[in-house]
């Protein structure tokens, strides 16, 4: 089936449960509505405004090749630029702001010369007499003479690609899908790289733009698979130890797109799957050899004031040594258990006749044993909703239908996870004024003793707490912290960070233990390492 066909395929069940898009698919047909972000009325449209920087070179420290291919070699001296400004979060207030008229002014300063072309666009109510909900959107562009586009801190590549995010050819256009079933509202991060060319020629022209504009196309309604492939990815190197667990060259794959957001995934072994949690969707998705399909809907809450939550689904997935699925229900306060004749057992919904806040993440035990954390955030009104009947937010376990309290002193009990001999339990909390890993050492009948701060990032930049955390073979930490995903030695040394283009909010291990499956908001990523993790 050709490209056009599976697009169709795709809208028509409005999910991709055929094979996965190309990377750089773009809609076929007339597009129902565009705009021109060379012009001051359409860039008012989406309430942006074009930030401009020029690029220098520098020269930067990095290493040589080695026996491998890859940069394990020798230090050596090469050149970098500056400003680094693909990120979404990247600040542009300080940079020149361009009337978008002048977008075809030449700029940049001759021969070898970069610049970036910025703009936050938001989606707006109408396009015309177009309403773009639920819309595809595309963004074409052609600059004189090679363009790079960044999409909300993602640049996508693949083998072979050209003329999407990446250059195509000497002044070809770019044109790229960046928002699919989108709503009013909803902003959109564009970075455009500018590069003057041909490079080999010190050529004597400048950089400037021929034209920029938005299509509004009919697309599918839901997330959809997408043939997998790379996107950005850094790693800060803070012990020699990080080296041991991520390549020196390491790769990021997207897989999905198009959610609401993604927590909780768990990798089925007798199937060889993922199922992953959208709680604001309420649905459970199933991952499967490039195909997306959805597993069970809805997932946590069927209730009459649903539209009241922002999270009713599922959250946190987990497989018992039976290989049946536990499930956190946000909505219905409870942890519980798909049978294989697919009936649902509620392993637990209250403690001390108190219905639980919103079950959030778990994990089991190998005696079967299942530990779970219980903040308030799938509630409506988190710590102050009338539905909250407990007065603090608790870690538990459950076993042979009693429900435990482990502990109590955390604000937003969250990622929780054990080491690989069970003797210790690591708990996150999800409190921006107390960012701490715990460790609570687990006595021989499954109880735990007082717990210590394992970890403390508190003071670390960024909005995000702490949520996800799983733990390799050897004992390391994979915690989803502040400004990425933080890998913690066993003794409690800080190894490296890794970050993508989207926060992990939670993550898996996958296919033979030596892939990170990373539920990254709306977006669905497999990270390969160099190290493995225990699948049950």
């Amino acid at each position: 089936m050709n490209s056009t066909g599976q697009w169709l395929l795709a809208a028509t069940l409005g999910l991709a449960s055929v094979a996965a898009l190309p990377a750089t698919e773009v809609f076929p047909g007339e597009p129902r509505a565009t705009l021109n972000l060379a012009t001051s009325q359409g860039v008012a449209l989406v309430k942006g405004e074009w930030r401009y920087s020029d690029i220098r070179i520098v020269e930067a420290k990095f290493i040589g090749p080695g026996p491998d291919g890859q940069p394990t070699g020798d230090p050596v001296t090469t050149y970098d630029y500056v400003p680094k400004a693909g990120g979404a979060g990247y600040d542009d207030s300080a940079w020149e702001t361009l009337v978008p008229e002048s977008l075809g002014k030449p700029r940049g300063h001759g021969h070898v010369a970069f610049n970036w072309y910025r703009m936050r666009l938001t989606v707006p109510e109408r396009v015309g007499n177009f309403d773009p909900t639920g819309s595809t959107v595309v963004f074409e562009t052609k600059v004189d003479d090679y363009a790079e586009i960044w999409v909300d801190g993602e640049i996508a590549y693949a083998m072979e690609d050209s003329g999407g995010p990446v250059v195509k050819g000497w002044n070809a256009k770019n044109r790229l899908v960046i928002g699919r079933n989108v709503h009013p509202g909803q902003q959109i991060q564009i970075a455009v790289f500018g590069i003057n060319g041909p490079i080999s020629r010190s050529p004597t022209n400048f950089i400037f733009v021929h034209h920029v504009r938005l299509e509004f196309h009919d697309g599918p309604k839901g997330p959809m698979a997408i043939a997998p492939h790379e996107v950005n990815i850094d790693v800060e190197r803070f012990d020699p130890e990080i080296d041991r667990v991520i390549s020196a060259n390491p790769k990021l794959f997207k897989l999905a797109e198009g959610f609401q957001f993604t927590e909780g995934p768990v990798w089925i072994r007798n199937g060889g799957y993922l199922l992953f949690s959208d709680p604001n969707a309420n649905t459970i998705y199933k991952y499967s050899r490039g195909a997306l399909s959805v597993f069970r809907s809805p997932s946590g809450y069927a209730g009459t004031d649903i539209a009241e939550y922002g999270q009713p689904g599922s959250n946190g997935l987990a497989i018992d040594p039976q290989g049946r699925l536990t499930i956190d229900e946000h909505g219905n306060h409870r942890v519980s258990r798909l049978e294989s004749d697919g009936s649902l057992t509620v392993l637990a919904d209250n403690f001390q006749g108190r219905r639980l806040n919103s079950p959030n993440d778990l994990v089991v035990k190998s005696d079967g044993a299942v530990y779970f954390t219980d903040p308030p955030f799938g509630l409506p009104r988190f710590f102050d909703d009338p539905r909250k009947e407990l007065p603090f937010s608790g870690v538990y376990r459950v076993k042979d239908g009693i429900t435990t309290l482990l502990a109590n002193e955390l604000t937003g009990p969250n990622g929780i996870a054990f080491s690989p001999d069970e003797k210790f339990l690591y708990v996150g909390n999800w409190d921006e004024k107390r960012k701490v890993v715990m460790r609570y050492p687990v006595n021989a009948d499954g109880s735990v003793a007082t717990g210590e701060v394992f970890y403390d990032m508190t003071a670390a930049p960024g909005e995000d707490a702490i949520d996800g955390i799983k733990v390799d073979t050897e004992g390391r930490l994979y915690v989803s912290g502040p400004g990425g995903l933080w890998i913690l030695s066993a003794d409690g040394r800080h190894l490296g960070t890794i970050k993508g283009p989207r926060q992990a909010h939670n993550m898996a291990w996958g296919d033979d233990g030596s892939s990170l499956y990373l539920a990254a908001q709306s977006a669905l990523y497999r990270l390969p390492l160099k190290v493995h993790g225990t699948i049950r």
